[in-house]
């Protein structure tokens, strides 16, 4: 059987993958905690159900307008406004079926073959595989771990050819939780106003999960906000990742194209996810907010720990829920029976092991690394982290 040579250009994703392993080994009857999701590990708040249920009983039940009904378009500029003080009307924000589709509908209607796509190391799994399926060409832009992975605005001035046609990056950033304060994205902004050929998609799904302070969107520059592609959705903020739905805030334009290729594909999202996001939006904040409260204390005991294993250098995540320690110091290590040459190693090493799943480094643009993540309970972090202590203890 011959199929399409597209399915040749990119990869499954590897957090996907390694979630696939621990529910095989789960499957066997093996105690596997699972450090490899990005999935926070709470039920959707009860307003938002209510909210979801009431649709139900209204009969919500029919196909939806493709960038998703009027209501929840307003919602989101509501939220944007209330939020990020960013000023959009309802025909420049498309909803999609989860942030993931936002950001392919984006991808897909700026770059093509013969384009360039600036993104920042580390990156999420995703994003590059994307430019790939677009023809365009991936630029990775190497950050480190003493930056604290973000990328300076020398770095992005470097990076630039006649060529590029993208810059798109996170903040909070999946996987480092890397944070970009107001001041770097001046910086960054500095240089995007040399290149207008440039645009920007900024993927701000972790914006409630931020643990320094407010959160700072690069689209609040005025002169750039055209160029500027706006990813946000309900998944990681309100536990709504069954749900799926994302949205994008962009320029008249973009937003028409992105409706364009989106019809093509599934055309609106899901009726009732739809009425129950307006809720998510626009009413009680309190359960985002006491999740982040949770997630902080989890990091804190996840610093905690990660300190009591020799040989991994780690920075302290300002959002997000992961760790991307450097683990390199590993390879090369073996316990008689596995040699850890590289990430993908380590991470088998560590799910076989100590039956703990983790998500390579490589998979995400950074080699030395692997990432963990901390939306699961106190309990199954501190066993998790005991578990990898021992295991990387018998390597030699």
């Amino acid at each position: 059987m011959k199929l399409s040579s597209l399915l040749d250009r990119f990869a499954e994703p590897e957090t996907l993958k390694m979630a696939k392993l621990g529910r095989e080994l789960r499957a066997k009857g093996v105690d596997v905690i699972d450090l490899s999701l990005g999935e926070p590990d709470f039920d959707t708040p009860q307003h938002i159900k209510d909210a979801a249920i009431k649709a139900i009983n209204d009969n919500w039940s029919h196909y939806t307008p493709v960038p998703g009904f009027l209501d929840l378009r307003e919602a989101v500029c509501t939220k944007l406004k209330r939020d990020n003080n960013l000023d959009y009307k309802p025909e420049n924000i498309v909803t999609s079926t989860g942030a993931k589709q936002s950001l392919a509908n984006a991808i897909l209607a700026l770059a093509e073959e013969g384009d360039e796509v600036i993104i920042p190391t580390p990156y999420w799994v995703t994003y590059s595989e994307l430019v790939k399926i677009a023809r365009a060409t991936v630029v990775e832009a190497h950050t480190s771990l003493e930056s604290g992975f973000k990328i300076t605005a020398a770095q992005l001035e470097a990076a630039i050819t006649p060529n590029t046609k993208v810059f798109m990056f996170s903040s909070p950033c999946n996987p480092s939780g890397a944070v970009y304060s107001k001041d770097e994205l001046v910086a960054l902004a500095e240089v995007f106003r040399k290149h207008p050929q440039i645009y920007i998609i900024s993927d701000e799904i972790y914006e409630y999960i931020n643990f320094v302070g407010k959160h700072e969107s690069i689209a609040q520059f005025d002169d750039l906000k055209d160029r500027v592609v706006l990813i946000n959705g309900l998944s990681k903020g309100f536990a709504m990742t069954g749900w799926r739905l994302g949205y994008t805030a962009s320029n008249n334009t973009i937003a028409k194209a992105m409706e364009k290729l989106q019809g093509q594909f599934t055309s609106g999202t899901c009726s009732i996810t739809q009425k129950a996001a307006v809720a998510a939006l626009t009413e009680d904040l309190r359960p985002s907010l006491e999740m982040t409260e949770e997630f902080t204390r989890r990091r804190a005991r996840v610093l905690e720990l990660i300190k009591e294993v020799p040989g991994i250098q780690c920075s302290e995540p300002d959002g997000a829920f992961y760790i991307f320690p450097d683990v390199s110091s590993y390879y090369g290590k073996s316990d008689g029976e596995n040699v850890i040459t590289n990430s993908a190693d380590f991470s088998m090493y560590l799910l076989n092991t100590a039956h703990v799943s983790s998500v390579m480094g490589d998979a995400f643009g950074e080699p030395k690394c692997v990432r963990f993540s901390f939306a699961n309970s106190m309990n199954n972090i501190e066993r998790a982290w005991a578990r990898i202590k021992d295991a990387l203890a018998r390597l030699k």
